[in-house]
């Protein structure tokens, strides 16, 4: 089938005006925030709704043309790309909240609602949406389920994959189904786990089933300042180590710290702090009256350079916009940003940062940091020039050498971002032939034909790779 009968057929889906394909349009789809790979696709769609992506698959798939499913491009994986040729389909018109039950604590959605709308909008059932991604003001659920993603509430509340109960599907050849129980009914085989995190490999959710939480009685928000990062560290774990469960657990270096006190994003933070913690605990008031003054009575061990409590709802909201709003600041520091994504253990959270401040020593590029230490989830953040070939390969080699060493110490190469085309070459490392294989099998259960977000997530042939590559390979040392 030609590129113009399959594009007709997808303008008749979904109108004309829907269906983009010139050059300055398709610019904003070659990459997600991981500008490292780029690829214009050949086209994009942006279905209205369920039934419009199903027909537009069923199209894409006769004709034999690979696709893969987007939101809102706040991914940092380089996870919704697709080589030459291949065609996006865009989620963001599919943006409805079906139905709140505050009952039975539900919200039914469209891929497409973006994160902290659905708290917004629960908010007056007293209800909220727990996971919680800095980019929750603008990124979507389906995206954040395809990543499962987590943010700084996933060290109580977990992450995405914790709070769906169930998806609507399209198959990658547009067949649609349901994997999940939305009256958590138990089942033999958890195919709505396996969509968590499966990067739009095996299905496309066209709507979602999820899990809502009480608005808690009480909550404090706490900011500890420390001298260095190593310390910072320290203090969480004794924090953990003590049996005391906050809500969040957020560390900010000095350059992260200097970053967002130069912008709009400015929240009070000290500037001569080599790092903040950010500590939020809630619950009833019972529990949080009892928590909050053990955990000052621990944080006084530390030779602390402030040690404040949020006093009013503004100050806490402040303290929150530096945080989330950290990458923000970070980006105006040079025209392209890398945000890392590694896990070790939290025992080993200073010897990790020990081992970034060497590698940005050796790269000769700045490196800000700022993590979920509560959950070991490190995002060291290069500032860099893609322009510059040099830059961008030494920014990705870097990056390699740090999440190798997060694999010595025990850790992961990806704690919620993904692995999508960033770390693709790091697979067989952190798993064994076999262990790649079973993934490879089961991903082709549901998608033989690759079709469907082409080899993302697993190791790809080299030519394959190379096809979104802005520059040369990296090292393998």
């Amino acid at each position: 089938m030609s590129a113009e009968s399959w594009k007709a057929q997808l303008r008749e889906i979904v109108g004309k005006d829907y269906l983009l394909d010139t050059p300055a349009a398709l610019l904003a789809y070659e990459s997600d925030a991981l500008t490292l790979f780029r690829c214009k696709p050949s086209a994009v769609l942006l279905p209205e709704n369920a039934d419009q992506v199903a027909a537009c698959v069923a199209v894409l798939h006769a004709a034999k043309v690979p696709f893969a499913a987007r939101g809102a491009g706040t991914g940092l994986s380089g996870g919704a790309l697709v080589a030459e040729g291949g065609v996006v389909i865009a989620m963001t018109r599919l943006k409805k909240i079906h139905a709140l039950d505050a009952e039975r604590r539900i919200a039914i959605v469209d891929p497409g609602v973006v994160n902290l709308d659905l708290s917004r909008a629960a908010e007056k059932f007293g209800l909220r949406y727990a996971p919680d991604p800095a980019s929750q003001s603008v990124s979507t659920l389906g995206g954040n389920m395809a990543e499962n993603a987590g943010g700084p509430m996933c060290f109580l509340h977990g992450t995405t994959a914790n709070h769906v109960l169930a998806a609507d599907v399209v198959l990658p050849d547009g067949r649609c189904e349901t994997w999940g129980e939305v009256h958590d009914h138990a089942q033999d085989l958890d195919l709505r786990g396996f969509l968590c995190g499966s990067e739009g490999t095996v299905a496309i959710a066209v709507r979602l089933y999820l899990k809502l939480v009480p608005v808690p009685e009480k909550v404090v928000t706490m900011m500890a300042a420390f001298h260095s990062i190593a310390e910072a560290c320290s203090a969480v774990s004794a924090i953990v180590a003590a049996g005391l469960r906050p809500v969040a657990l957020e560390v900010m270096d000095q350059a992260t710290i200097n970053a967002v006190e130069n912008s709009v994003y400015r929240a009070g933070l000290p500037t001569d702090a080599g790092a903040v913690l950010i500590i939020e605990v809630e619950g009833p008031s019972t529990t949080v009256e009892h928590d909050v003054p053990q955990m000052e009575a621990l944080l006084d061990n530390f030779d602390l350079l402030r040690l404040e409590r949020a006093e009013t709802p503004e100050q806490r909201l402040a303290v929150w916009k530096g945080r989330k709003g950290a990458g923000g600041a970070l980006g105006r520091l040079a025209p392209d940003s890398y945000v890392m994504d590694g896990v070790v253990p939290r025992s080993k959270l200073t010897e990790i940062m020990d081992y970034v401040g060497e590698v940005q020593t050796e790269a000769g590029l700045p490196v800000a940091n700022l993590f979920h230490a509560g959950d070991g989830n490190i995002h060291p953040h290069f500032s860099y020039d893609a322009r510059d070939p040099e830059q961008a390969a030494a920014v990705e080699n870097a990056g390699a050498k740090i999440l190798r060493r997060c694999l010595e110490l025990g850790g992961s190469i990806s704690g919620e971002h993904g692995i999508g085309l960033e770390k693709q070459h790091m697979m067989a490392e952190q798993f064994g032939a076999e262990e790649i294989a079973l993934m490879e099998r089961l991903r082709r259960v549901f998608n033989p034909t690759d079709l469907m977000n082409p080899g993302r997530g697993l190791p790809m042939g080299s030519g394959c790779a190379e096809a979104f590559h802005r520059h040369g390979r990296i090292q393998n040392g």
